[in-house]
């Protein structure tokens, strides 16, 4: 898979709803999920939406559009300026570093958690994300690695156990997701994040607790260095 390929998501793609009793909450449901699927913080990301093109793609009048868009500008997903129109929220720089870097924290504690919660089935699971991508092959894989990265990172949360860190990574997973299918293809990133996956994973079979979090944590740390010395966001 080309990269272009890949990060193709840079405009919205709707399908149309089906007719049903609460045509306000499928609005919201699909639109949340068709942005949540974007590249946001592609240089050529399409952040307008037009709520008569939106009207028209869904299929529904624009009075239960305008009342999901007005729940997803409350949860910060869109933003509706008056006379100007409607816009996904994408984060500024500084925001990005704050949430990597809050993620590191939260995901290098489920992995310290993991290691004494998760049983040896859930943790050899890791594999599946890692072992079918070797350094020297990966470029030929980078569609399927990117979403594989992504998946692992979520696992080990999710062998943590807590349900506290699940529920705040997920307030920070729509951009951190961005940003990582962003920067995965750069500066060799990808090649040496199967090598930091294999560690991490190798430190969560071994049960050393210190190690995995140590790893965890320095590999998240490695994006909010690259982010930050790399990265524009306009």
């Amino acid at each position: 898979m080309l990269r272009g390929e890949l990060l193709s998501d840079t405009q919205i793609r709707i399908a149309p709803i089906v007719e049903s009793l609460s045509l306000k909450a499928k609005a919201y449901a699909a639109l949340k999920t068709a942005i949540l699927r974007m590249n946001i913080y592609d240089d050529n990301a399409e952040l307008k939406l037009d709520e008569r093109d939106l009207s028209a793609r869904f299929g529904v009048s624009r009075t239960p559009l305008r009342e999901a868009l007005a729940q997803l500008d409350s949860e910060g997903l869109v933003r509706i300026v008056p006379r100007k129109g409607i816009f996904i929220v994408r984060r500024t720089k500084a925001e990005i570093l704050e949430m990597i870097t809050v993620w590191a924290a939260l995901e290098s504690m489920a992995a310290r958690l993991a290691t004494k919660e998760a049983t040896d089935e859930e943790i050899a699971s890791l594999h599946e994300l890692v072992d079918s991508f070797s350094t020297d092959k990966v470029a030929a894989k980078m569609g399927e690695y990117s979403d594989a990265n992504i998946r692992f990172h979520q696992a080990i949360i999710k062998l943590g156990k807590c349900g506290l860190i699940a529920e705040m990574t997920e307030s920070l997973f729509f951009h951190v997701r961005a940003i990582r299918q962003r920067t995965i293809f750069e500066d060799d990133r990808a090649r040496r994040s199967i090598v930091d996956h294999k560690e991490i994973v190798a430190a969560l079979e071994a049960r050393d607790t210190e190690k995995a979090e140590r790893l965890v944590r320095e590999h998240t740390l490695k994006l909010r260095e690259h982010v930050e010395r790399f990265v524009n966001i306009v």
